[in-house]
């Protein structure tokens, strides 16, 4: 559907391809999809439930990871029930607003949680590199202003990325080959030149993809020279391990991120953006709580204490 302003017509509402037109495919795809999104919904509200009821939790390390649950719960609620519906409905078309709508809030969740690594990276150098003032210094008023300064750097930086896409003219075709309204895939449906959108989006993804990610090695690497000091075998599993999750986390999400969004819209392969964007959009957020809690003692004695259902280790 389009309506006309000026010499142009805009169009009023969008197509969503999706991954297959397949009817036994996306039959598949609803069932894998509806376990991952509902096994994440219950992997990430467990931990938040957790850190909340158990005390031992409520240090500033658990903090940050409570609110790193939520983004992820935001993060896929944004997108996969409208993909789930797609795959069993035949009509597939999202409206204009709701497509500003779903990229707005997918980018500030995103770009939210890429700079909540970067604190969370910090909070891991205090907690081994300066373990007699860590209390002192990731102060509960301090971590709700680095919380607070990742929330500001989404909300701006979304506004920047979805008003700069979204004033550009769209007057047909109307069908995204994608499974939601993601930057790239929109930008390449504009009956306009995006060569300044491209070079706004590398900038964009330079500040807050590599930059946090730069500070995150720089942090890791002064974490890692404190570690090879601790002379006890024992002491230095417990503080890699400490981290090994955060790295592996971050590597996970920011690798695809910036493969999406710092590369030219002309280099980009449609099929290949969608399995970047279920990477760090659906995978992502799967594997974030089985990676944080699986080698966690902390977590799993929290979990025992809540549920009582085995013997709590000391």
């Amino acid at each position: 559907m389009q309506y006309f302003w000026g010499n142009h017509s805009s169009l009023t509402e969008f197509i969503l391809l999706g991954f297959s037109h397949d009817t036994e495919i996306n039959s598949i795809l609803f069932g894998v999809f509806l376990s991952l999104y509902l096994t994440t919904l219950l992997g990430n509200g467990l931990i938040i439930t957790l850190i909340r009821m158990d005390t031992h939790l409520h240090t500033p390390m658990y903090f940050f990871l409570s609110v790193l649950s939520i983004l992820d719960m935001g993060y896929v609620t944004t997108t996969v029930p409208q993909m789930l519906v797609h795959f069993v409905c035949k009509k597939k078309t999202i409206s204009y607003i709701r497509c500003v709508a779903q990229m707005y809030i997918f980018l500030m969740l995103g770009i939210t949680e890429s700079w909540l690594f970067a604190i969370m990276a910090y909070d891991r150098y205090v907690a081994i590199c300066r373990p007699l003032r860590y209390k002192v210094i990731m102060s509960p008023s301090l971590c709700g202003i680095m919380v607070a300064f990742c929330a500001f750097w989404g909300i701006s930086c979304a506004l920047i990325y979805t008003v700069s896409a979204m004033i550009l003219p769209y007057c047909g075709p109307n069908e995204i080959n994608h499974f939601f309204c993601e930057v790239p895939a929109v930008l390449k449906l504009a009956c306009a030149d995006t060569y300044l959108n491209d070079q706004l989006d590398f900038i964009l993804g330079f500040i807050l993809l590599l930059v946090p990610l730069s500070l995150i090695i720089i942090v890791y690497i002064n974490i890692f020279a404190a570690i090879l000091k601790i002379r006890s075998v024992q002491g230095r599993l417990k503080a890699f391990s400490t981290c090994a999750s955060h790295i592996t986390v971050v590597t996970m999400f920011s690798i695809p991120c910036m493969v999406m969004y710092m590369r030219p819209g002309s280099e980009a392969s449609p099929e290949e953006d969608k399995k970047l964007a279920l990477f760090y959009n659906v995978i992502s957020a799967f594997l974030n709580p089985i990676i944080y809690s699986l080698r966690n003692k902390d977590v799993k004695r929290a979990f025992l204490k809540v549920t009582g259902w085995g013997k709590v280790p000391e």
